[in-house]
């Protein structure tokens, strides 16, 4: 991964990323972890990107992902047929 830092949320926008939020909800922090393929590499092997909002420490960076983590292993995946 090379090149310089820039805005993400259009390509979040392509891929249709949304979140459920209401009138009086903010994202005051945000940590977005992407699957990244180089399409110029010889090789194609997908790279793991980790981006954070401006201002978020490593601290906040960590208990965000603990806590996604958490709250996906008590979650069934998306699209799981399972009828718990």
């Amino acid at each position: 991964m090379t090149g310089q830092p820039r805005p993400i949320g259009d390509l979040l926008d392509a891929l249709g990323v949304t979140a459920q939020l209401g009138d009086h909800d903010r994202i005051t922090e945000a940590v977005v972890i992407a699957k990244v393929v180089e399409l110029d590499s010889s090789t194609g092997d997908p790279l793991l990107g980790v981006y954070t909002a401006a201002g978020t420490d490593w601290i906040a960076q960590r208990g965000l992902v603990h806590a996604a983590r958490e709250v996906l292993e008590a979650t069934p995946p998306v699209g799981s047929d399972d009828p718990d």
